[in-house]
């Protein structure tokens, strides 16, 4: 009966693979439906709540009985881009679900970072892709948007999956840098510690010492970190080809959401009716905070702000544009979805 139990679950993603212990090597299960995904603006503790008694499942246990996976796309970002709507447009029954960034690939960018050793981070993040490639629900496909935390892990992933497609979406660097603003204090943190971890990963060479890093504002700090994220981007944009990466402006995501989900579909090979793009209510609702939200809201929010912060802004952006172009960092990137 356990047995029967255990290969049951495994054989289904509507038990998410939500954590990595590594002490244990194991992986940590919870049960979601498609509509506590669709709930929820990340798939995170935060806002699923804590599970108590998570379904603990060894990995070469899993690894052993898991067969069936589903294709896997990936929606890579650079952060305050509208990703997370993109990801819940994935939400198609019957053809495809977006996972909106899972804590266990979090799990395995931290033991990365914490100096494990990298054919044991590529065995681990192997097998956590092919956990959440499983099918849900009859879905074809798996469309995973990772924290952009992952991001110097994805042509390692990229590599290991040659079927696997992605779209690398970016907000123009004054729409990013008045997103941050905007946000307040613990925004300016985070940026802070997004510098640190792609510092971390060896993905920042914009020809900064250490020591610059304290003499710069925090949204000099956000504008460093946006410019390493890009030169990255664009880098896989060379390696990888058109064929499998798309690139994406977030203002074309905003002003033309369900040109935009068409396009990405075709990108992934998907079939989608297109009754199911038109009516999608990802396109209509705060991906943050749910309640009706559109374009015109978005651009309402961004104006306010801009207008509050535009001259520390305006600054930022010149000195921005001058370490771009001694870096050969790109404002837009080539091979446009749209």
């Amino acid at each position: 009966m356990a047995e029967q139990r255990l290969e049951n679950i495994l054989a289904y993603g509507e038990w998410l693979t939500h954590r990595y212990d590594e002490g244990a090597d194991s992986f940590q299960l919870r049960h979601l439906d498609r509509g506590q995904h669709d709930a929820a603006t990340f798939i995170t503790d935060e806002y699923l709540g804590v599970e108590e008694q998570p379904f603990v499942v060894s990995r070469r246990d899993a690894m052993a009985r898991v067969s069936k996976t589903n294709d896997l796309h990936f929606i890579l970002h650079s952060a305050f881009c509208a990703s997370t709507m993109l990801a819940r447009g994935f939400n198609l029954p019957g053809v495809s679900m977006g996972l909106k960034e899972p804590v266990l690939l979090n799990d395995i960018v931290g033991w990365r970072r914490r100096g494990a050793a990298p054919a044991a981070v590529a065995e681990k993040l192997d097998h956590s892709l092919h956990m959440l490639a499983r099918p849900f629900d009859g879905d074809d496909a798996v469309i995973l948007k990772p924290s952009n935390v992952f991001n110097a892990l994805a042509p390692l992933a990229l590599t290991m999956r040659p079927a696997s497609k992605a779209i690398l979406l970016y907000a123009p660097l004054p729409v990013f840098l008045v997103s941050v603003a905007r946000k307040g204090l613990w925004c300016r943190l985070w940026c802070r510690e997004l510098l640190e971890g792609l510092i971390t990963d060896g993905i920042v060479n914009l020809g900064f010492e250490p020591r610059d890093y304290f003499r710069q504002s925090d949204l000099q700090v956000a504008a460093v970190g946006w410019l390493a994220q890009q030169q990255f981007f664009a880098h896989m944009v060379a390696r990888f080809g058109p064929d499998r990466i798309a690139t994406l402006n977030s203002e074309t995501l905003t002003m033309k959401p369900k040109e935009t989900l068409t396009a990405a579909a075709t990108h992934f090979a998907l079939d989608v009716a297109p009754d199911m793009i038109a009516h999608h209510p990802a396109f209509s609702t705060h991906s943050k905070f749910g309640g009706n939200f559109d374009s015109s809201d978005r651009a309402a929010e961004h104006k306010t702000a801009a207008e509050a912060y535009g001259d520390e802004i305006e600054q930022i952006l010149v000195w921005a544009k001058a370490v771009a172009g001694a870096a050969g960092v790109p404002s837009r990137l080539r091979a446009p979805l749209l």
